[in-house]
């Protein structure tokens, strides 16, 4: 099977040599069998062959094919929903084991990246901007209660005036450094720790998409040429899991998010923009984030689309949102634009779960995933082997399907996102 080449992207231009990976093309037998070879996908097959098992990875087009090699390339501590939302969904003893493997998750992203020296531009450093006075108020009350509930400390508050020594912009009321967070390239990310699984002695196949499961004691996962038998079956899919497994289709939404890279700015002028090379988001629902590149190039996301519908022309489109914060790029060329699709669930909270004793899943990380997915591998993995405890959290967090079903959670969907637009005016 012809394997889709990674999308037209400033990742997929830079991208580490990684090997050509084989299509599955015969019958074979192993312990686990891992669909997906993104960061979740890659991670979990890292952690099982290290612990000795037998693990296939397929992956029916290149390892870290969708967003996993697309995103925004952005770690951030916590979850995509609100730590008081989390209490609500599992009380308050769960919520501050589920904050604490997240807070971990970001710690662990960078043992990993050291342990197994991956070349992927890590950066420290990620600061959260208020574009309206009411989102200032937001950061402080959201500061206090990460200090005293959670303990996490580090964060600075920055109004106005220090939030310009910081970034080269006028729009924002302040912002919320956090020193811990950071950034990398997502791509070149995946793509060590699929090295770094196939060394521990996981086989990784691509152009090997999934077609038929036969579900048992002994799974077998049939692709174009070839099937696996496993004792356990993982799923790692996430947006671009399709109807490979319909039951977990309905628990999220695949949304369209967006990127574009400028031409090479230069040092001292990338370096003005972002003094101290952070990433940064702002406070709004549907949010603009950007953040410079090891060669000094300014990656700029924002807009989405909830109808899966990509705009056209996508660096025109996206270029006014860029110069609205940097209008001093007004001469900068676009030199790189594309988009991928993230998971969000109804609640914006991680999806994990069991579909049967030895079939896993995680899931659904709400444009959230950068710690979490690598995170997520281990504690499967660790499932796995029989120690669940930090797995079987997650699997607490009551999760609703979207309503409409397939055919009308769509639009239902954009008409419920508008509304938030229309709040991120006001």
């Amino acid at each position: 099977m012809i394997k889709q080449q990674h999308a037209t992207s400033y990742y997929a231009a830079s991208a580490n040599t990684a090997p050509g990976r084989s299509e599955l093309k015969d019958s074979i037998n192993a312990d686990v069998c891992v669909v997906g070879a993104g960061i979740t996908g890659c991670s979990t097959a890292l952690h099982l062959a290290e612990k000795g098992y037998r693990v296939v990875l397929l992956e029916g087009n290149r390892v870290g094919w969708g967003a996993s090699g697309r995103s925004g390339g952005q770690l951030i501590f916590g979850y995509a929903c609100e730590m008081d939302k989390l209490r609500a969904l599992v009380g308050a003893e769960d919520a501050r084991r589920l904050w604490d493997i997240a807070d971990e998750s970001v710690r662990y992203t960078r043992e990993l990246i050291s342990k197994f020296d991956i070349r992927c531009d890590l950066q420290n450093g990620h600061l959260h901007t208020a574009v309206k006075p009411r989102h200032q108020r937001e950061l402080e009350i959201w500061k206090k209660e990460l200090e005293d509930e959670y303990g996490y400390q580090g964060l600075q508050l920055l109004d106005q005036r220090a939030l310009r020594s910081e970034l080269a912009t006028d729009v924002y009321q302040g912002g919320l450094l956090d020193p811990q967070s950071g950034h990398l390239h997502p791509l070149n990310y995946t793509l060590g720790l699929a090295e770094a699984a196939e060394q521990a002695g996981a086989l990784i196949h691509e152009g090997s998409p999934v077609t038929g499961i036969r579900y048992g004691r002994q799974n077998t996962v049939r692709t174009p040429a070839g099937q696996v038998r496993c004792d356990y079956l993982v799923f790692c899919g996430n947006a671009y899991l399709g109807d490979t497994e319909k039951r977990l289709r309905n628990k999220y939404m695949p949304v369209g998010t967006y990127i574009v890279a400028t031409e090479p700015l230069g040092e001292e002028r990338a370096r003005s923009l972002i003094t101290n090379n952070v990433a940064v988001a702002d406070m709004n629902f549907v949010l603009d984030y950007y953040r410079r590149s090891s060669d000094h190039r300014l990656l700029y996301g924002g807009r989405v689309s909830y109808s899966t519908l990509s705009p056209h022309n996508l660096e025109r489109a996206m270029k006014p949102r860029m110069l609205k914060v940097f209008p001093q790029l007004a001469d900068a060329r676009i030199e790189y634009g594309w988009g991928g699709y993230v998971a969000i669930t109804v609640n914006r909270a991680p999806h994990f779960g069991r579909l049967q004793d030895n079939v896993y899943f995680a899931q659904g990380f709400s444009g959230h995933g950068i710690g979490l997915t690598g995170m997520a591998g281990k504690l499967m993995a660790d499932a796995i082997a029989g120690t669940a405890g930090k797995f079987d959290v997650f699997t607490r967090i009551p999760h609703m399907s979207f309503p409409g079903g397939t055919l009308f959670r769509t639009p239902a969907l954009v008409l419920a996102m508008a509304w938030y637009r229309l709040r991120d005016l006001l």
